[in-house]
């Protein structure tokens, strides 16, 4: 589940579902909503007593919230297992475009990812402090973990192609979440979270033909002196 800026009239692509029904939307702005969607992600099925178990919550409160994700599609039931009834990822990537034309879908979105990025945020601290206080016990494990925080210039069309090529390099390890078989030895279950944006708080690079275009300076980096 994503935020895009791509048109909302784009074509999506085979296993995406583009909205930009901000009541749908928003039935995913809730941080237990997200965490019961990623669970059932990770593990491929489970009833809500086991979703209370994994979160702390309730079985009620689950079982509630659980029936709204299904309401809304982002789940569905799987096969009864006698008298647990068990729910299910839909496999779909969710991508939530805002679109001005379409009342409330652009504070949605907002609210969405305000949700979304602190809970990442969160998950990634609490995976710092727990691999500090488990540094012994861990020693010798190997743990790629990576924290990247980068500026750049580019067009529209350069910073698309930036997102399609990491996409495309994640995008063939996402079916191993629904298949254990096909993992690997040693893989474990990796978490990417990224964004990417224009700072708004600086302009477009004017055309040459502009008459305030700024003029090119070559400075060397600290390497280059």
């Amino acid at each position: 589940m994503s935020p895009d800026d791509t048109s909302a009239t784009a074509t999506a692509a085979p296993g995406e579902e583009r909205t930009s029904d901000p009541e749908r939307i928003r039935a995913l702005a809730h941080p237990l909503r997200l965490t019961l969607l990623d669970y059932l992600d990770d593990v491929g099925e489970a009833t809500a007593t086991q979703c209370a178990q994994h979160t702390g919550e309730t079985v009620a409160n689950c079982s509630f919230h659980l029936r709204l994700l299904a309401r809304y599609g982002f789940i569905e039931p799987a096969e009864r297992r006698g008298r647990e009834r068990p729910w299910r990822y839909v496999e779909r990537r969710q991508l939530f475009t805002p679109d001005e034309s379409v009342p409330g879908s652009v504070h949605a979105v907002v609210e969405f990812a305000e949700i979304a990025v602190r809970q990442e945020a969160d998950r990634f601290v609490d995976f710092l402090r727990v691999r500090a206080d488990r540094a012994q016990e861990l020693a010798g494990q190997r743990a790629v973990v990576a924290m990247l925080r980068e500026s750049y210039w580019a067009t529209p069309d350069e910073a698309d192609r930036i997102n399609e090529g990491v996409t495309a390099l994640i995008e063939p390890l996402l079916a191993r979440s629904s298949d254990p078989s096909s993992r690997p030895a040693g893989a474990r279950l990796m978490r990417w979270f990224s964004t990417s944006h224009p700072d708004l708080a600086f302009p477009e690079t004017p055309g040459p033909e502009a008459s305030d275009a700024p003029q090119q300076n070559v400075l060397n980096s600290p390497e280059e002196t």
